[in-house]
């Protein structure tokens, strides 16, 4: 019985082990977090934002709303990356995103963590 007790003792450290260094090699980056949040941001912009615009307001603008989110995805991984706070735990990460451009749009608040190259999104509100 002993002998059974220290094995599974012995099994279960070597899978923490093994668990923690595979989650510290797959923990994803900066970068990739910033890759993550723009297409999650332009794909709900031209999703729900830009189908809720009228005709005449394009018309009135002279621009095709999904065409014009397309082309500020450089401006937006600007602004998230200076918006966003990386709190590296090693085996995985938390990013924290105020995502504000002025007084006249709301702001949003984003919570993700990051982990096994993933990423999971657990807090999204407006402010």
């Amino acid at each position: 019985m002993k002998l059974f007790n220290i094995l599974a003792y012995v099994g279960s450290i070597g899978f923490a082990a093994v668990l923690g260094v595979v989650m510290a090699n797959t923990n994803p980056s900066q970068p990739a977090y910033e890759d993550y949040a723009v297409q999650k941001l332009t794909s709900y912009l031209k999703k729900d934002v830009c189908n809720s615009t009228t005709k005449l307001i394009e018309k009135l603008i002279n621009t095709n709303c999904d065409k014009l989110v397309s082309s500020a995805n450089p401006q937006m991984r600007q602004i998230l990356s200076a918006t966003t706070e990386r709190q590296d735990l090693i085996l995985f990460s938390v990013y924290r995103t105020e995502f504000k451009l002025n007084s006249w749009i709301p702001s949003y608040r984003f919570e993700t963590v990051g982990a096994f190259n993933n990423f999971y999104t657990y807090t999204a509100e407006q402010q």
